[in-house]
């Protein structure tokens, strides 16, 4: 179901080829792409059906499944489109069903009131977000605004940063990597949401976590390669709001470890995605060394 390409489509293309116009070429990449919408339309709406669900292995189920479809869409620039395109429609929207369920603050959780219990109408309870269910939606708010800019908008809305820094202070090791790679997505092209990261000293509690040695090592180097990936890659460093960045890391990570990382930082700009990914590890192993060296 997942934006397969239908049986006809190789035995199109040799007339694709031609020169030639042909009604019926164009009738079928017509219909094709409906179909492909179709197909996209019916994902995101059974994925988001079962993400609203009052259960948590309900809503950790529809993650799932909207996260194998974010992968297929991945794959070709018609399809990043129509997702793109789905977005504008609110029924549709990926993200604010994320931050109303799965993402919930989990004060917002808690059932304060007992009066439900003298009535005669049951009161809805919902189950909280357990560990899986956090990641996993981390994981699907990272891909949403890779593909679609106008996301990182939308997150801003429902005080993404704010949401996401609580969960890197109060979560287990999985929610935090997924975290750190979710802040990286957020934070590209949108200076709203690197506002909101400054505001919420953003660095110095990656600063915290990478310091601290009874952190497990993964997660460390996830710290390392978040303040790459920050400082070396996220548009405007230079600029307000992301211009203290450098001054912030050299404030709680010393003049040796700061250099270190900006320098890094600056790698893989002519590397295949395998090579950089590869590189970007390694270097994030040499900024924890230098840290717990200094």
């Amino acid at each position: 179901m997942y934006l397969q390409k239908p049986f006809w489509s190789d035995a199109l293309k040799p007339a694709a080829e031609s020169d030639e116009p042909s009604p019926v070429l164009d009738l079928v990449r017509s219909l094709d792409k409906q179909r492909l919408y179709g197909e996209v339309t019916l994902a995101l709406r059974t994925g988001l059906r079962e993400a609203r669900a009052e259960f948590s292995f309900l809503r950790t189920r529809g993650l799932r499944s909207i996260l194998k479809f974010l992968r297929s869409v991945a794959e070709s620039d018609e399809t990043i489109n129509l997702f793109c395109h789905s977005q504008s429609i609110p029924e549709l929207q990926v993200v604010p069903v994320l931050f109303q369920h799965s993402l919930k603050e989990v004060e917002d959780q808690i059932v304060t009131n007992l009066d439900h219990i003298f009535m005669v109408e049951p009161m809805e309870i919902i189950s909280p977000s357990n560990d899986a269910e956090v990641a996993l939606a981390l994981r699907v708010l990272e891909g949403c605004c890779l593909l679609h800019c106008e996301s990182s908008i939308l997150a801003h809305q429902h005080k993404a940063i704010t949401v996401l820094m609580n969960i890197l202070s109060t979560r287990g090791v999985l929610e935090q990597g997924a975290c750190l790679d979710a802040l990286i997505a957020l934070m590209l092209d949108s200076s709203s949401n690197q506002i909101d990261f400054e505001a919420c000293n953003g660095i110095e509690e990656v600063a915290v976590l990478i310091r601290d040695k009874q952190v497990e090592e993964n997660l460390r180097l996830k710290c390392g390669e978040f303040l790459l990936l920050l400082i070396g890659h996220v548009n405007g460093w230079e600029t307000p709001p992301m211009m203290t960045i450098n001054e912030d890391v050299r404030r709680f990570l010393g003049e040796k470890s700061a250099s270190l990382i900006w320098a890094a930082s600056q790698f893989g700009s002519t590397l295949d995605p395998e090579q950089r990914l590869t590189a970007l590890h390694i270097q994030a192993r040499r900024v924890l060394e230098s840290i717990d060296l200094y």
